[in-house]
């Protein structure tokens, strides 16, 4: 076994228990919205072998818990190039070589704005990653995903807001 699969595995186990109380939180939200807790969409792992990716139906963050479990099973890794759909462009021909690894749960691409980059850049992301990762890159990535990912949803609630919102306070003077 490598140190990096050592360390999806150990990694995957130990997260899955210590986020087994906000998972059952998760599915207990969504088995109460009568549709399906989970969704499953086909991707390209290792060597091109489909599986079925599972998530949360929700659009937060933590849609991606169930991917631990791809992680301790082999599918995926905890660090590397995003999932992809089996007849995605980037998963044939000269793409073939982003699926000389394992897809991740987090990647470069998640820490450096994901869904604000093209998708140009998140694909050289992904294939810097393929030709130059080692294991001391998988934990720097690990370190600053929560970061990334806690100040996207900052700035999602701040963008959310109206111009001039300054809270309870400030509503409580209006009114008055």
């Amino acid at each position: 076994m490598t140190a990096k699969r050592a360390l999806d595995v150990i990694g995957g186990l130990v997260l899955a228990v210590l986020l087994s109380p906000l998972i059952a939180v998760v599915a207990l939200r969504g088995s109460a919205g009568g549709a399906g807790l989970l969704r499953r969409r086909p991707v390209a792992g290792l060597d091109g072998r489909v599986f079925g990716m599972l998530t949360f139906r929700t659009k937060s963050p933590l849609a991606a818990l169930p991917q631990l479990l791809h992680v301790v099973r082999g599918e995926m890794s905890l660090v590397g190039p995003c999932p992809l759909a089996p007849g995605h462009r980037e998963s044939t021909g000269d793409g073939r070589r982003r699926l000389s690894v394992r897809p991740g749960m987090t990647g470069p691409w998640q820490i450096s704005g994901r869904s604000e980059l093209p998708w140009e850049e998140r694909a050289l992301l992904d294939l810097h990653y393929v030709d130059h990762h080692w294991l001391g890159m998988d934990l720097a990535i690990l370190a600053r995903t929560l970061p990334a990912v806690r100040k996207r949803r900052q700035a999602t609630r701040t963008a959310g807001r109206t111009p001039g919102h300054t809270g309870d306070a400030g509503r409580a003077a209006r009114v008055a």
